[in-house]
């Protein structure tokens, strides 16, 4: 897991749509990296559905939310699709992303909240799937 103050990993990976997602890309915005265990499993699908539902929050703040897992491009694809996701999913299939943030572990769900300057401003480790978007909006408005 990493500390809140440092400056958050870059990284290189496609996406859903597979654009090359870069953390440098969002420089001056807000970030919402949330990491989850795998596409279309119960509790990944509702964290990425209640995100989803709160995704119109997060762009009228310009705020940006990228998940990750190292599922497939191809699975990332079918998730996002089947539920509607507006967001990119990143697959990163050779976890390297997912080991530079800490966010190892089969069924560790772990997200980062990453300030328009690039450094880690909350850490949140104890996710609860569904409540996890307004928890980060309300962190967000403060």
């Amino acid at each position: 897991m990493l500390n809140i103050g440092i400056k958050a990993p870059d990284f290189a990976a496609p996406d859903q749509n597979n654009k090359i997602q870069r953390l440098s890309d969002y420089q001056g915005q807000w970030v919402l990296i949330y990491f989850y265990p795998k596409d279309d499993t119960p509790g990944c699908t509702a964290e990425a559905c209640a995100l989803r539902d709160k995704y119109a929050e997060f762009d009228k703040i310009k705020a940006v939310v990228l998940g990750v897992s190292a599922d497939s491009v191809k699975s990332h694809v079918k998730f996002a699709d089947k539920y509607s996701l507006p967001f990119p999913l990143i697959a990163d299939e050779d976890k390297k992303i997912i080991k530079a943030y800490g966010a190892g572990g089969l069924f560790h769900r772990i997200s980062y909240l990453i300030d328009p300057l690039g450094n880690i401003a909350k850490v949140y480790d104890k996710v609860k799937p569904a409540a996890h978007a307004t928890e980060v909006l309300s962190d967000l408005v403060k």
